[in-house]
């Protein structure tokens, strides 16, 4: 089974959700660390400007915290941006846990390969990953850059982060996710030739 080619950030709850998606579907997988997505003031906004430029694949478990935090994101980006995705409710508990959900029901982590797969094959879009995933923007531009693995990076990938609406603080592999969804390489370039005169 190939994997997808998903054209649209899919937002899920925690890194085994990201990891167990990253088994089907080559995508930007965004985790929002649970409930971290209350406190978490950047990741909602960069979030909000990725739903700017693309719809938004939504992807929690089918639990009561699940309903919670899509219920969060829901309120907080246009519903015309936002693709809810759901999973069934299948009692069960994951191999890496000692003890069922609060629910006694599995998560996207819990989930077969197959179901998660037939559940996004609808939104692959060969078309548009063809035109979406020519972005070459790679880590070793930022480093290239001054944007990672500098004393001064930190500092330099806020300022481009402004420059974009996007939140200060992101990480280079969050802002890399970003900037290859929201502008071109040679936006790209252009503006990190803005950063340093």
């Amino acid at each position: 089974m190939d994997k997808l080619k998903i054209p649209y950030p899919i937002i899920v709850e925690g890194k085994y959700d990201r990891l167990r998606l990253l088994c089907v579907c080559e995508a930007n997988i965004i985790a929002t660390d649970g409930f971290g997505i209350f406190k978490k003031h950047e990741k909602l906004a960069l979030i909000r400007s990725l739903s700017a430029k693309t719809p938004i694949i939504l992807l929690t478990d089918s639990d009561g915290a699940g309903k919670l935090i899509r219920s969060h994101l829901t309120s907080a980006i246009p519903k015309d941006r936002l693709i809810q995705l759901y999973i069934p409710k299948i009692e069960g508990k994951e191999k890496r846990k000692a003890a069922p959900s609060a629910e006694g029901t599995l998560g996207v982590e819990g989930m077969e390969q197959k179901l998660l797969y037939d559940l996004l094959a609808p939104f692959e879009d060969s078309e548009r990953v063809s035109r979406g995933c020519e972005n070459p923007l790679s880590k070793a531009d930022l480093y290239r850059d001054g944007l990672a693995g500098r004393d001064n990076s930190a500092s330099m990938r806020d300022k481009l982060a402004k420059k974009l609406s996007l939140p200060t603080g992101m990480t280079p592999n969050a802002l890399l996710s970003a900037l290859k969804i929201l502008i071109t390489y040679e936006e790209y370039e252009k503006l990190v030739k803005e950063l340093y005169e």
